[in-house]
């Protein structure tokens, strides 16, 4: 077997959920952090930017602004960024990934004094139970190696009425827009990819993780059967990516 074909089976395993995930993505993500944020809004055409300010918003982090939030799964905290500069915050945001050269590579949008990052992993956060007003994860989720986890564990660190906010890539449902979709998901982007980032696989993994990932109504019932109350999604550019929204109910801090 060629070694494009042993790095094109190794990248499948580990988007379809295989022992290898882990290593897999902590691996990969470590190598493309120097290029991560051009790429996300090269390969985007700048539309992650939107996408994040709407996910963003659905935080509704004015509730309560001296809070403390989470962006989970960080890498190089444009999430966390965006937060600690909305008008009015004077809370903490705590950017968590477990690659930690994705943060170093965003090191500089630290600067302030709002912004704490931590590596850690999603299904295992070094936080005390209930103390967050709010959590979110932007294009994350789905590189977790267990993702009920990853789903417990936000839940356990959310506050009774803290919100946690997921936004992440889905596949267009309209036949022909899902067409060119893919076309441009599986053959276009791992191309610009590969050759940007100067990385055989990352760019390959992608589509293929996006495919393996549940569609919008399975996510919202896993979220669920998390704990989460007042569970929504909505779809973003015609079903390119969704947010999904769901609370710690008030009523009783879960015991964890």
């Amino acid at each position: 077997m060629l070694a494009t074909d042993i790095d094109r089976a190794t990248a499948s395993a580990a988007a379809a959920g295989g022992a290898e995930k882990r290593a897999y993505v902590k691996q990969i993500f470590s190598e493309i952090a120097p290029r991560y944020d051009l790429l996300n809004h090269l390969l985007s055409l700048n539309i992650d930017r939107r996408w994040r300010r709407k996910a963003i918003a659905r935080l509704e982090v004015q509730r309560d602004q001296g809070g403390r939030y989470l962006d989970l799964c960080a890498g190089t905290m444009d999430v966390a960024a965006e937060i600690s500069m909305l008008p009015g915050f004077r809370g903490i945001v705590i950017g968590a990934d477990f690659a930690e050269p994705m943060l170093k590579a965003g090191a500089a949008k630290a600067r302030g004094g709002k912004i704490a990052p931590v590596t850690a992993d999603a299904v295992q956060l070094p936080l005390e139970s209930g103390q967050l007003a709010g959590a979110i994860v932007a294009f994350g989720i789905r590189n977790v190696a267990g993702l009920d986890a990853a789903l417990r564990e936000a839940f356990r660190v959310l506050a009774p009425g803290g919100r946690f906010v997921i936004l992440e890539f889905s596949t267009p449902r309209m036949p022909v827009l899902r067409a060119l979709y893919q076309t441009y998901f599986h053959y276009v982007l791992p191309l610009v990819g590969r050759l940007i980032s100067g990385h055989r696989t990352a760019y390959q993994y992608l589509p293929r993780s996006v495919a393996n990932f549940p569609i919008e109504e399975e996510l919202a019932r896993r979220m669920r059967e998390a704990g989460f109350a007042k569970v929504s999604w909505s779809s973003l550019s015609l079903g390119v990516a969704a947010i999904h929204v769901g609370e710690r109910p008030i009523s009783a801090l879960k015991s964890t």
